[in-house]
């Protein structure tokens, strides 16, 4: 994937939530355990980036959590906000502004993406501590956040 700067760039993580359990994939690159999502690419928006990195890396069609402002206008569109935005260090001359999403299925059938991933599992909150590798913390806190956020949803997809 080509990097729009070379120093910083935006990417989308997508914590998939349906009933008390979060969605994770084991990134086959980087041998950690992480939530759905990749980079914002150059012809789309932050919501857009975030529903294709889902479909793409898990066949699901999922509904973002969070609010969107009330209003439109011709060349505005309110877009949903990021439930969290973090900086993390991808290697010592690239970071990554992270958009955080909470997001609930609405569809599809679970598949990981064998290109992408070892394997992609729903984890309760007490199996995020069984999880090998471990989680980095960072994971592990927007994870059981956002259990703690959309747990109460119902459906079952996958």
């Amino acid at each position: 994937m080509a990097h729009i700067h070379e120093r910083i760039d935006f990417a989308v993580a997508v914590f998939v939530v349906q009933k008390d359990r979060v969605l994770l994939c084991l990134h086959r690159e980087l041998q950690q355990w992480l939530p759905l999502g990749g980079h914002v690419e150059l012809d789309e928006d932050p919501e857009e980036a975030a529903l294709r990195e889902v479909r793409e890396e898990s066949g699901l069609e999922v509904e973002l959590w969070g609010e969107r402002p009330p209003f439109r206008s011709p060349g505005t569109r309110a877009l949903i906000a990021p439930r969290f935005l973090d900086i993390h260090t991808i290697n010592p001359t690239h970071q990554h502004i992270g958009l955080i999403y909470w997001a609930r299925p609405q569809g599809g059938q679970l598949r990981g993406s064998r290109q992408e991933h070892h394997a992609v599992r729903w984890c309760t909150a007490s199996e995020l501590e069984e999880l090998q590798p471990g989680l980095s913390p960072a994971v592990e806190w927007y994870a059981r956040r956002a259990l703690a956020e959309l747990g109460s949803a119902s459906g079952a997809i996958g």
